[in-house]
């Protein structure tokens, strides 16, 4: 259920020179729905109150550490604490963060991966079950209207049983250490102690897999992973391949590689049935390939009437108007406003649940990228998936 007014965002990371930061921002600010008002933008109090001002807080609502963050607007009136926080740091601090603000009572959005490793995901996700909050993880392109249409063909059988999920993740800006040249994305996403065990996998592995996830609702049973790192001197990886084995006995390939010279964000992804196959390019995302073998193939575009309910409801747009990353992060926000609307008014969970990733999703992307970390570790390849 709606409120009258605008739910009331904090932010966690995200000031001056941050990329994913101003997205969230502008994500959360397209529909109207959602007003930043609080912050605490950097580690670096100076940066923080920087950054703050830059965004025209009020001064008083700029803080320089997350943990007063998480106090003061725990014990300030109703009807001004924020309503939720976006965490937008750094994977190892998205745990102690998410953690505070729970803890105090506060409903938290977090940008994927969800935590350092698994033992944290699966301990956050004791403590938000504890909390009885909202907690939305940012797998923004589960929000594209062509990702929901496919789950929709999918869930409807139109392609039959599922055999095969090819899911592909190739970038090239990490094909130079960049990162020594004090480049702050890469510096901190090829850094153990800030990103975790993985680079590649961890920071775009992870979103090829929660896409084959979320359109085909299968889970793994197996993974066979290999790592490579093509960087002299790179502590992580730049580079990844896996076969994986589905229960229900589908099977896949998945690869990311931040080292594919002259790609940009070409994540993709093919889902081959008994009956038909689909395939979706975020480099071209108004458009879904339906393909048979007895008939023509098909191409759906966005916001056409023929599309199914849950694409409709994500265009903004009508039909020629291309609509991508911002409107499909924006997505998520939407979807998560409407479970932090509820909570507030004290209705939350609704029963028809919502369309965004959550838990669970985090707990299952950080057993993802353990599973693949794993693999890609020892001679004898073929990993079980944990039970999460």
């Amino acid at each position: 259920m709606a409120l009258n007014r605008k739910l009331r965002m904090g932010m966690v990371g995200g000031g001056q020179g941050a990329f994913i930061g101003a997205v969230h921002r502008m994500a959360a600010n397209l529909d109207g729905k959602i007003e930043l008002v609080a912050g605490c933008f950097s580690s670096d109090p100076k940066k923080s109150k920087a950054s703050g001002k830059e965004l025209f807080l009020s001064s008083d609502r700029i803080y320089t550490n997350y943990e007063e963050m998480a106090k003061t607007e725990a014990a300030l009136p109703a009807d001004k604490r924020i309503d939720f926080v976006s965490i937008v740091t750094p994977n190892h601090m998205h745990f102690p963060v998410a953690a505070a603000f729970l803890k105090a009572g506060i409903n938290v959005v977090c940008d994927k991966p969800m935590t350092f490793d698994l033992a944290e995901a699966k301990q956050l996700r004791t403590i938000a079950k504890r909390s009885k909050k909202v907690f939305a993880l940012t797998h923004n392109y589960t929000g594209y209207p062509m990702v929901k249409e496919a789950r929709d063909i999918v869930s409807k059988g139109k392609i039959g049983k599922i055999l095969k999920i090819v899911a592909e993740y190739p970038q090239g800006w990490l094909i130079d250490a960049i990162e020594n040249d004090d480049q702050k994305q890469a510096a901190w996403r090829t850094d153990p102690k800030r990103a975790g065990a993985s680079c590649c996998m961890g920071d775009i592995g992870t979103h090829a897999e929660n896409l084959g996830r979320y359109i085909t609702g299968l889970e793994i049973d197996e993974i066979c992973a290999e790592f490579t790192t093509f960087v002299p001197g790179r502590k992580l990886e730049d580079d990844g391949n896996c076969l994986i084995r589905y229960k229900g006995g589908a099977k896949g390939i998945l690869f990311a590689s931040q080292i594919s010279a002259g790609e940009e964000n070409n994540l993709n992804i093919r889902i081959y049935g008994t009956k038909g196959s689909l395939e979706w390019f975020q480099e071209h995302p108004n458009e879904l390939v339906m393909k048979f073998q007895d008939k023509p193939r098909q191409i759906i575009r966005r916001g056409n009437g023929y599309v199914s309910k849950a694409a409709a409801g994500s265009s903004r747009l009508p039909a020629g108007h291309q609509e991508a990353f911002l409107e499909a992060f924006a997505n998520i926000y939407v979807a998560a406003s409407d479970a932090i609307a509820d909570e507030v008014q004290g209705k939350f969970p609704r029963k028809s649940g919502y369309d965004f990733p959550g838990i669970e999703d985090g707990v299952y992307g950080m057993a993802f990228i353990e599973t693949v970390v794993k693999s890609a570790g020892t001679k004898q390849k073929w990993t079980k998936f944990p039970k999460v």
